[in-house]
């Protein structure tokens, strides 16, 4: 009851790439939305793709071969740090609520995967200006089948090294245990549900609905017999 009068906000969408983030965020602020909540998809990315793509325009294989560890680090958290603003500024100037794909957590992540630990409590003075989103599912998936989807997609490459590192921060970051882990190696309609089923709480009430009254297919208990009543049941008891 508390939570389907508080104002679903934020909801945010964290795992190793591979994991259906961006298919899932996009499912749940469509569901949102029809559910009368209007919520706007938000991808915070960190540029890292797009680096890639650059490295290899420039004859380098990846993007920390092009501007080395740290700075793929820099640039990472300071990319994903301007989404994540945007997109809160955007969805507080227009009331909806902001589905991330991809929030802090995911940058705090990628640090510990590379190695870079002392970049981690930068990123966290930075990132600290953000709110915590009211939920934050994170799609545990297995990294041999998230290196599958990402090799059938064919948009990138992910070597099973770095997904396995990835999937080993996620769950050694402090806020793991406030994270709604879901199964999300489960075909995508499951996963799906998995998530809309535990915002079901979040969802506002049918319009006119009393929380405390029972619902109308059920009968209401029967009153006790008066003395001039007859009970059956006791009726056939007697001799």
């Amino acid at each position: 009851m508390r939570r389907r009068r508080a104002r679903l906000r934020t909801v945010a969408l964290i795992g190793i790439d591979g994991s259906g983030k961006t298919t899932q965020a996009h499912r749940l602020a469509d569901a949102l939305t029809a559910a009368g909540r209007p919520a706007k998809y938000r991808r915070n990315a960190s540029g890292r793709r797009w680096l890639g793509r650059l490295a290899n325009r420039l004859g380098r294989p990846d993007a920390q071969r092009l501007v080395g560890r740290d700075g793929m680090l820099a640039v990472e958290s300071v990319l994903r740090w301007l989404a994540i603003a945007a997109a809160l500024l955007s969805c507080l100037l227009t009331g909806r609520t902001a589905v991330m794909d991809r929030y802090s957590a995911c940058q705090y992540a990628s640090i510990r995967a590379n190695g870079g630990h002392r970049w981690e409590r930068l990123a966290r003075a930075g990132y600290r200006l953000f709110p915590t989103p009211q939920v934050t599912f994170l799609l545990a998936v297995d990294p041999a089948e998230a290196y599958r989807r990402i090799e059938e997609r064919g948009t990138d490459h992910e070597s099973i090294s770095w997904l396995t590192a990835a999937d080993t921060a996620y769950r050694t970051l402090p806020e793991y245990p406030s994270f709604v882990l879901v199964d999300a190696g489960r075909p995508a309609e499951e996963v799906t549900e998995q998530i809309q089923a535990h915002l079901e709480t979040w969802l506002p009430a049918d319009e006119g609905s009393d929380p405390t009254r029972p619902p109308s297919d059920v009968s209401p208990p029967p009153s006790a017999p008066t003395r001039g009543d007859v009970n059956p049941l006791a009726a056939q008891a007697r001799p």
